[in-house]
């Protein structure tokens, strides 16, 4: 277990480089607009989202690399493109070729959405599953906290802070790709594409039960007979309604929206600009404590009773956070409401959407099905923040809260009465009771 709980540990720093390359732009928000002089509409929808259409971008296509090179090797090239985004980024001397280099380092979050937890996923044992996959959630909220930190303390170093912001996320990048030699390739997927011998050198060293490596030698080695069925057809159609819901209402929670507008979301709330920073790190401190509790209650509780939790939190923080911008309560109420958002979040979708979605799905379809469910979360949360400076200014920040809020009951109506329980099952068996729901 412990050889499997490295493997796991290291394809979970894709989620770090996820964390960090989200959230570290925050820091350089209104530096960005003012050295360019960017109107609110072409900063929030060209300049801050650049990294987000480029993360829409691998999340479509990021099951190719994954399914033809394999889960490791994907993970490799990941790290390049963290690396060379940082690098050239924090280098760039306009709004364009900033955005080019943010571009690629969207790629490398969208296609590590799909690559790593399947990794994970497809060497953890049934029982601990939530857990090992619930790492990469782990490194994403670490990566937050650590933008939001390393912003703060390079925030007074002068005019180009910025740079050194964006710049210093190489330095995880390159010990990531490094580190990534390190681990094998997915049995799974070697045993997919015929690689036996290969395939039972990493069995081997794995922890598993006798009953789940005979299941997974019978399946993966034998895939069915229509494995080449289409995605979209009807014997799939009850998981992609359960990946498009949970993927659709984890960006309608505002969640992105929030993490790329953290310190002007506390400015508007009446913080000053270094209050407003630092309150920023308050929530990346929540943002870990909490997915630290969800991990850890992930395969004691299930993802099912998670879910309800987060739901009803949010809704009750979400529509905090909308009345104080109502009527005006500033000071400490709106930081301390929209930690309460934050810990909803981690406690419920954080710790759960990328544990359900990689075990939803057959291993002959697990890339494309992740795929699709990267997708539609990314092409939201590329689509919501973009509209964040405008709307803010158009109709007011208490409106925008109270529609996220509303979105999260229609959440928990999911949760009751769709959303089915995954925990203890073994992939095969898991995917074959879900896609005889049509």
């Amino acid at each position: 277990m412990n050889k499997v709980f490295y493997w796991s540990l290291v394809a979970a720093l894709a989620g770090f480089l996820f964390g960090f390359d989200t959230v570290v732009i925050s820091g350089a928000d209104k530096k960005l607009q003012a050295l360019w002089n960017s109107s609110d509409v072409f900063h929030g929808s060209f300049v801050m989202a650049m990294a987000l259409w480029g993360t829409v971008v691998g999340a479509l296509f990021g099951s190719i690399p994954t399914h033809r090179l394999g889960r490791k090797k994907t993970l490799w090239i990941i790290g390049i493109f963290y690396s060379v985004s940082a690098i050239g980024s924090s280098l760039a001397f306009d709004p364009y070729i900033f955005s080019t280099f943010r571009f690629l380092g969207g790629l490398g979050v969208g296609v590590s959405t799909i690559a790593a937890p399947a990794y994970i996923s497809e060497i953890a044992p049934p029982q601990k599953r939530g857990k090992l996959v619930g790492l990469y959630q782990f490194n994403i909220v670490f990566g937050i906290l650590m933008a939001f930190l390393s912003n703060f303390l390079l925030s007074d170093i002068g005019d180009n802070a910025w740079r050194w912001m964006l710049g210093v996320e190489a330095f995880p990048a390159l010990i990531f790709t490094a580190l990534v030699s390190s681990i094998p390739k997915s049995p799974r997927w070697l045993l997919m594409n015929g690689k036996e011998s290969e395939a039972k050198k990493v069995l081997q060293k794995m922890d598993l039960d006798e009953a789940e490596t005979d299941i997974l030698n019978k399946t993966a080695i034998n895939p069915p007979s229509n494995s080449r069925v289409e995605l979209f057809s009807l014997k799939y159609r009850f998981p992609m309604w359960l990946t498009f819901f949970i993927a659709f209402f984890n960006q309608f929670s505002g969640i992105n929206a929030f993490l790329y507008y953290a310190p002007r979301i506390f400015e508007e709330g009446g913080l000053g600009e270094n209050t407003a920073l630092l309150s920023s790190v308050g929530i990346g401190i929540i943002n870990l404590i909490f997915t630290l509790i969800g991990i850890n209650l992930i395969d004691r509780l299930g993802r099912r009773q998670l879910m309800y939790y987060g739901s009803f939190c949010y809704i009750v923080s979400l529509s905090l956070v909308g009345c104080a911008f109502f009527f005006a309560w500033e000071g400490v109420l709106i930081p301390i409401f929209l930690f309460l958002f934050i810990a909803s979040h981690a406690i419920g979708q954080g710790a759960v959407i990328w544990v359900f979605i990689s075990e939803i799905y057959p291993n002959h379809l697990r890339n494309t099905g992740q795929a699709f469910g990267s997708s539609i979360h990314w092409i939201l949360a590329a689509a919501i923040p973009s509209f964040v400076p405008f709307l803010f200014a158009s109709i007011g920040a208490g409106t925008v809260f109270m529609i996220f809020a509303g979105m999260m009951v229609f959440q928990l109506l999911f949760v009751h009465f769709i959303m089915p329980e995954t925990k203890g099952i073994s992939l095969e068996q898991l995917s074959e009771k879900l896609s005889s729901k049509t």
